[in-house]
């Protein structure tokens, strides 16, 4: 059996690193440290697609356990800033000053042009090879500045591979993560390109 449970930033409290998008033509110089309570990641996100340029920069305060408590999301596409501000109030969702009714009981984040949510549930969740688990999270559409609950599926495949599926397109991905949890590579879409030691 292998499980992430309880898992910790590796050898010291900070961990940083840069992700190059394939298709989304970016560099991410991402950070997360840990303290005695949480996990805090600061990033920044630049590339283009399609006819977009844009600009990205997302504070996340984690618990240990790996699951969302705060997020602070500030982009720039095409020159027009957007901010999307989220915080969990118990078992609901505060964003942008709002409640969202349908987004109660979410542990999870995803935010795209990013590989970094996809660690929330691999570290989460008490995987074991080939058992899939369902999960919802709250989906965050950067470039066309939409959020909506989303349903996916995660099972573990090796000790360092992960299986993604989101049930509603029947997207599918294969991810290779580090012993952190973190992505080295997603077919197409992601890989690690450096870190700091």
């Amino acid at each position: 059996m292998y499980s992430k449970t309880n898992h910790t930033i590796h050898q010291s409290k900070m961990k940083t690193l840069i992700w190059q998008g394939i298709i989304y033509q970016s560099l991410e110089y991402f950070n997360i440290q840990e303290d005695d309570k949480n996990y805090t990641v600061t990033s920044k996100i630049v590339g283009c697609y399609q006819d977009k340029m844009y600009t990205v920069d997302y504070q996340l305060i984690l618990n240990k356990d790996w699951t969302m408590l705060e997020f602070l999301i500030e982009s720039e596409v095409n020159t027009i800033k957007t901010k999307i501000t989220g915080k969990k109030q118990q078992d609901h969702w505060e964003i942008n000053d709002l409640i969202h009714p349908d987004l109660k009981g979410f542990k999870y984040i995803d935010i795209s042009l990013t590989p970094f949510t996809n660690t929330l549930p691999i570290n989460n969740l008490i995987l074991t090879e080939n058992h899939p688990q369902k999960i919802e999270v709250i989906y965050i559409d950067i470039l066309n500045n939409h959020i909506k609950p989303a349903k996916q599926q995660y099972t573990q495949t090796s000790p360092t591979g992960y299986l993604y599926e989101n049930i509603e397109t029947d997207f599918k991905a294969d991810i290779l993560v580090d012993e952190d949890g973190l992505v080295i590579h997603y077919p197409g879409l992601f890989k690690k390109i450096a870190e700091l030691a």
